[in-house]
Parts: structure tokens; C-alpha cells; sequence
């Protein structure tokens, strides 16, 4: 499965409705006329309209036809936008030109908000030009210093997006700087916590196993190098990177697209509906490739 796959998935299905907080850039509008045009997106523009207008003229786009619902601030567009996904009107969510914590506030609300699981946590979709498999990468984005009992429903939410993709049983690669058990380093404890709860069933539906560093949890190679042994690392088939902290998982990201070249598309899980939580510099590819991705997990693709 690469992000060609599922593009062109997510275009055989049914159109998605598509909640828009203050699409007011224009690379958040774009993706979204984009993501229309290719069949799989119906959005609705949520925010102020003057700016919404002014960044389409911006962007040449021509905005005829497409239904904008003015709010005015962005509190208010993502409070709208989260009441229209708790009442089944649009089946995801997406931030556009505001603060994510805005965004949160709205989603998490006691009363109104739309959080289904026990955390929410930021999931990375990555395409590698060295692999022939997507990378899912958690979370470096969301979660600032998880302990063991957090980290347990990162793993949850991500498997969760990786089966939804096409991963029937997600090998999950806790991630150190280290193969073995340090007490000094909090991360391998973690691990070997997480790894025997899954050797005991205590994790449904993916294989957990680690500490494990970086290399040997993708690099067969690598792997029979060091000498590890793990039913993860030992083929170097790990498709989910449970990071250590969000410090760990936002350098691997950011190194993995500046330097190396990586795809990426990033989503919200563990609410009611998938929501895109691209940042505010991301272009219009990585948006586009995160609706996609929403499309296809909600059943706009060949899954549904």
C-alpha cells in the first residue's frame, strides 16, 4: 500500500463529507477543491467568509457552487464544525489557518466534543523512497511525555489507522535508543511493559515488541547485525514506530521530510471521526494526502 494506492482507492468510493475549520490558506483550499475534483470529498467551508474568499483569490480558485458556513473567529467555526460531526452531518473533520489548541478545545469539550477514546494522539502516515510499505509513526505531535498506560492507547489508535489502511495484523516496534532493558532509561522500560502485554493478549489485534532501536525495527539487516531477536525486528517488518516522547517523534519527522525525502499525511485518532491535523506550513500534497487517508478509513475506499 503506498499514498498512490490510496488516492486512487479513495476515489472509486463515495464522496466524504468534510467539516473545514477556517480553511482561510490556500493550500488547505486547494487540497480540498482537489480532493473534490478527484471524487472522494464534498467539503464544507467552516470560518470567516471574507478570509476564505480572499485566500481563494489568493490561490485562483474559483469557490461557486461550494457551501460556506461564516463564523466569526475560529473558536466558533470549530465549535460549529465539531457539532456538525456529534450530530452525523459530515464524516470528517479538518483544521485549516488556526491554532490546533483552538481546534482541541472544541473536540474535547465534556459536552459537546466528539472524543471517543481514552487519549487522542497524532498518527503519521510515511512513505519512505527506500520502502515499499507506509510507516505509521506515534505520536509526535500530541501526547508530550506518555507513560505506559498512554502509550498503551497511542498503540490502539495507530493499529487502529493501520488496519484501516490495509494492515491486517500491525507489527508494532517500540522505539529506544536501545535493544535491552536499562532502569535508566524510562523508554525500555515502557517497552518491555508493553511487549509482555501483548505476549499475554492484553493487546488485541497487532504484535507489540521491544525496545528496539530505529534501525533494527525496519532493517532486517540491521536487525541480524545486532544480533536482536524479536518477532518484529527479526525481518524488519515493523509498520508502527511508537516513539518515546513527542520531542523523539517530532525530530524523527521532521528529519525523515527534510532530509530524506518522506511522504507523509497526518491524522487526529480517537475521536468520533477521523480528523486531518496537518500543520499550518504543510503544502497542499501532505493535505491532500491526509484526506485521502480520512476517506479511505471511513469508507470512501476499496475497505468500505
Amino acid at each position: 500500500m503506498t499514498f498512490d494506492d490510496i488516492l486512487a482507492a479513495a476515489a472509486r468510493g463515495a464522496p466524504r463529507r468534510v467539516a473545514a475549520v477556517s480553511p482561510e490558506d490556500p493550500q488547505t483550499l486547494s487540497a480540498l477543491l482537489e480532493a473534490e475534483k478527484r471524487g472522494f470529498c464534498q467539503p464544507l467551508l467552516i470560518g470567516e467568509r471574507q478570509k476564505i474568499e480572499a485566500a481563494a483569490r489568493e490561490a485562483g480558485l474559483v469557490l461557486e457552487g461550494r457551501e460556506i458556513v461564516g463564523e466569526g473567529s475560529p473558536a466558533a467555526a470549530a465549535h460549529r464544525a465539531v457539532e456538525l460531526c456529534r450530530d452525523g452531518e459530515v464524516d470528517i473533520l479538518m483544521k485549516g489557518r488556526l491554532h490546533s489548541s483552538i481546534l482541541m478545545k472544541a473536540i474535547l469539550d465534556k459536552e459537546s466534543g466528539i472524543r471517543r477514546s481514552k487519549l487522542l494522539s497524532m498518527v503519521t502516515v510515511l512513505q519512505s523512497p527506500y520502502f515499499t510499505r507506509l510507516f505509521f509513526i506515534t505520536d509526535g505531535a500530541m501526547v508530550i511525555a506518555p507513560g505506559p498506560e498512554e502509550k498503551l492507547a497511542i498503540i490502539e489508535n495507530a493499529v487502529s489507522l493501520a488496519r484501516k489502511l490495509g494492515v491486517s495484523c500491525p507489527k508494532v516496534a517500540c522505539l529506544a535508543a536501545v535493544e535491552t532493558v536499562n532502569p535508566a532509561m524510562p523508554a525500555t522500560l515502557d517497552a518491555a511493559a508493553l511487549a509482555l502485554m501483548s505476549q499475554r493478549g492484553q493487546i488485541e489485534g497487532c504484535l507489540v515488541d521491544g525496545p528496539l532501536a530505529l534501525d533494527n525495527a525496519v532493517s532486517a539487516e540491521a536487525a541480524r547485525r545486532k544480533g536482536v531477536r524479536s518477532p518484529v525486528a527479526v525481518a524488519g517488518e515493523a509498520d508502527v514506530l511508537l516513539v518515546p516522547d513527542i520531542e523523539a517523534g517530532n525530530i524523527l519527522l521532521k528529519t525523515a521530510r527534510v532530509l530524506g525525502g518522506c511522504q507523509t499525511a497526518g491524522l487526529l485518532m480517537g475521536a468520533a471521526v477521523p480528523v486531518v491535523m496537518t500543520s499550518r506550513a504543510d503544502g497542499q500534497e501532505n493535505k491532500l494526502r491526509a484526506l485521502a487517508c480520512a476517506a479511505y478509513q471511513t469508507g470512501g475506499g476499496e475497505n468500505g
